[in-house]
């Protein structure tokens, strides 16, 4: 269920090169999960930008002192709207739509899982840990970033998980290759069964690649432009394939953004993205 909400920032802090915003969005915050988004108007009565900008949420508090709370990263180096919500102050309002999208899907009993996510995209990992760890899980965490001030939630994720691998590549373009190599590592000396992957699409498609060998479950979270944030511009189809065979294209921000790795047609969807 998609909520409407006029969001009032709270507060806001700088993340590394990321602006961490707090907003009052209390019917969106009550249902919220790992994995969703919300969709954000960006733009002022004279500065309207006709797109919408989605993101992860961070995080989501139903009750506290302002009510539901929601917590999203906006990355200041972004476009002219992602730029435009990083200039929000508290007392700022923007307009809402959420929460978009699947959730991760937690475990119906305890399992080993690991958990990886790259930049901004990482987000929303320390809330997703802390409930896998509440169900019994043990969490190998892997969180990447072009640079230092790229790599998102490592003390956090320290402190809920404790085994945190980072990877900070020396070229940037090796950082899906080096994701990959650490997620790998893990594979082969532990005993996980499930992988949750947040980031963008050439990341998310190098650990379904290192992963597809060893029979487990991925379930990624897509992190790429959703203009609309509804499923009515079209312009976020996904190539997937049912377990049939069946070819076909969703729409990530109604039909995932979480979905199963060996759904996703990779090589055609990088391809598509450009």
């Amino acid at each position: 269920m998609l909520v409407t909400s006029r969001a009032e920032v709270i507060a806001t802090r700088r993340v590394g090169a990321f602006r961490h915003l707090s907003l009052v969005a209390a019917d969106i915050a009550d249902i919220a999960k790992p994995g969703q988004f919300v969709s954000a108007a960006v733009g002022g009565a004279a500065s309207a930008l006709v797109g919408r900008r989605t993101l992860p949420i961070a995080n989501a508090s139903p009750s506290g002192t302002y009510g539901g709370t929601l917590e999203v990263l906006v990355d200041s180096d972004g476009d002219a709207g992602m730029r435009w919500l990083a200039e929000r102050r508290a007392h700022d309002e923007v307009d809402l739509i959420g929460p978009i999208g699947r959730p991760f899907p937690l475990p119906a009993s305890a399992v080993d899982a690991i958990v990886v996510g790259v930049g901004a995209s990482a987000a929303c990992l320390s809330w997703l840990s802390e409930q896998l760890r509440d169900r019994g899980c043990r969490i190998d965490l892997v969180l990447g970033g072009s640079d230092d001030r790229h790599l998102v939630g490592v003390v956090e994720a320290r402190r809920i998980v404790g085994n945190v691998s980072v990877v900070v590549p020396t070229d940037v373009g090796e950082l899906p290759t080096q994701l990959a190599g650490a997620v790998r590592h893990l594979l082969r000396t532990g005993d996980a069964s499930v992988v949750y992957a947040a980031g963008r699409a050439v990341h998310l498609a190098a650990v379904a690649e290192v992963a597809h060998p060893y029979g487990v479950v991925v379930q990624c979270q897509i992190d790429e432009e959703m203009p609309c944030g509804t499923g009515l511009c079209g312009s976020c189809e996904v190539p997937v394939q049912t377990p049939s065979g069946a070819r076909h294209t969703i729409r990530c921000c109604t039909e995932g953004a979480v979905l199963r790795a060996d759904r996703v047609r990779w090589p055609l969807y990088l391809q598509d993205l450009g």
